[in-house]
């Protein structure tokens, strides 16, 4: 929905699904870092214990114990040997908050200092690391439970253009 919505005319947006799986998370993000140099990189994944469009702070680097979807975890159930343990995003996830709550959206919208330690947090992890802080990870939930995706496609595009001012 998002991709229909664009963003504005300075802004390039570059949409990438990328699999429920830790190897090619490793693989993926570093490369698509490379590949576009982005001032900033946002990360959308769906929980279904979500209920609001939920901001991450921050990522953890360590206590992945989940199988993904190939049916692997890695061995050291970490996102990068020797990293910090947490990192968090450049951006002020709380202003971000409340001027998106300010537009009067049909969406709620709230911060979070865990994004579960499963993929969402094992991709948020990686691209911080990579981007030394410059990355976000919105949560958001299934579609219809309870928001409509043009409702989540127009709460994104005001969270993405809020973190770029």
């Amino acid at each position: 929905e998002l991709e229909k919505l664009g963003l504005r005319d300075d802004v390039d947006l570059h949409v990438y699904e990328v699999p429920v799986e830790y190897q090619t998370v490793q693989r993926l993000i570093p490369a698509l870092w490379k590949k576009h140099s982005p001032q900033l990189v946002v990360h959308v994944g769906v929980s279904g214990m979500a209920t609001t469009v939920t901001l991450e702070k921050c990522g953890h680097n360590v206590g992945y114990k989940g199988l993904d979807n190939c049916r692997f975890c890695p061995g050291s159930q970490c996102c990068v040997e020797g990293g910090p343990e947490c990192i968090d995003s450049v951006i002020d996830m709380d202003t971000v908050c409340k001027r998106v709550s300010a537009l009067g959206l049909d969406v709620m919208v709230t911060i979070s200092k865990d994004a579960g330690r499963y993929l969402c947090d094992f991709t948020y992890y990686t691209s911080l690391y990579q981007s030394r802080g410059r990355s976000a990870f919105v949560h958001v939930p299934p579609l219809g439970k309870p928001y409509t995706a043009e409702q989540l496609g127009r709460a994104l595009q005001a969270i993405i253009e809020e973190m770029l001012d």
